[in-house]
């Protein structure tokens, strides 16, 4: 009899501790974060500010290529009737010119692209806290960014946590 009771007492309590396991949930999550990004209004300022400076850069290269070409246009006209070591001397200037153009060509893009994850990490700083809020309030244990092509599948079960963090931002 004693032996019934507790292979019952035992069984009761697997019963109860499946229950237990059985009701905790766990909840998943994705986001599509270049969505959320291109939807943020600090973005469209970034984008403009990126677009003023790259303005700017293409001016000035501009600038150096029509002297650059009026410099080469007045060499040519002219060539024939130059000392060796004036001409020497203008395509030393001319070549000096090229090479100026290729460095802050090379440079300028280098310093654009540090603009822009300059301009942009603030913004993805605040998505991103943005997400974990939404996750921790919500008791999500796994949020999937879909945009990074990374998550191969994910079921109806998974909750889009998108409109919960535009909502934590303030965007409609």
């Amino acid at each position: 009899m004693k032996k019934i009771l507790t292979i019952a007492l035992v069984f009761v309590l697997a019963l109860a501790s499946n229950n237990i396991f059985a009701q905790k949930q766990y909840k998943f999550g994705h986001i599509d974060s270049n969505q959320l990004l291109s939807i943020m209004p600090e973005r469209a300022a970034a984008k403009t500010e990126m677009d003023n400076y790259a303005k700017q850069l293409e001016s000035t290269l501009t600038q150096m290529q029509n002297e650059f070409q009026r410099k080469y246009q007045e060499y040519m006209a002219s060539a024939d009737s130059l000392s060796p070591l004036i001409k020497q001397t203008k395509e030393a200037e001319l070549q000096e010119m090229q090479q100026r153009m290729q460095t802050f060509q090379q440079t300028a893009q280098q310093d654009l692209s540090k603009k822009e994850n300059e301009l942009l990490q603030p913004i993805i700083d605040k998505a991103r806290k943005a997400i974990d809020d939404v996750a921790t309030e919500g008791g999500f244990i796994y949020i999937f960014d879909t945009s990074s092509g990374v998550v191969l599948h994910y079921s109806n079960d998974s909750e889009d946590i998108l409109p919960l963090v535009k909502t934590k931002l303030g965007i409609q």
